[in-house]
């Protein structure tokens, strides 16, 4: 009788716990999880300023789920027209606190790049993701400031 009590009972407490599920939403309460479709990228070295239009001749996304991050660009012409042909990927680990983004890079086919860590500011307004932020590497000769703004892609 004793065997069956504690069974029972240890059945009562287990299906009474709850179990935190990760559910991948620790973002400091920006919902920054999901497909983001690069609209513009600014890139101020010194005192030059690129504007790159990612709506025109190429595309790129960046995916964000609970802890990580990937980026994939490549051209619209599949690659026919030597000019324009492009391809880059990269992925790795983020961290978030309020609007300090910061981007572990893992992946990367620009290889110099893996293992680095670039902070970031981000902010969010409706479906429109801004993340701006100095990207440096020394060892390349690497030192500007990134603006991005992505549009949300929707599911």
């Amino acid at each position: 009788m004793k065997k069956i009590t504690a069974i029972t009972l240890i059945t009562i407490l287990a299906s009474a716990c709850q179990v935190k599920v990760n559910t991948g939403d620790d973002t400091g309460g920006l919902p920054i999880q999901g497909t983001w479709k690069l609209l513009t990228g600014t890139l101020i070295v010194k005192t030059d300023t690129t504007v790159t239009d990612y709506t025109k001749d190429k595309s790129f996304i960046k995916i964000i789920n609970g802890d990580h991050f990937a980026f994939f660009l490549h051209d619209l012409t599949h690659g026919k027209d030597s000019a324009t042909k492009m391809y880059s990927a990269g992925a790795g680990s983020y961290t978030l606190k309020d609007s300090s983004y910061t981007e572990h890079l893992e992946y990367c086919d620009a290889r110099e790049w893996e293992g680095h860590d670039f902070p970031f500011t981000i902010s969010l307004k409706n479906d429109t993701l801004t993340i701006q932020g100095v990207e440096k590497i020394d060892s390349i000769g690497v030192n500007r400031y990134n603006i991005e703004r992505y549009v949300r892609l929707k599911q």
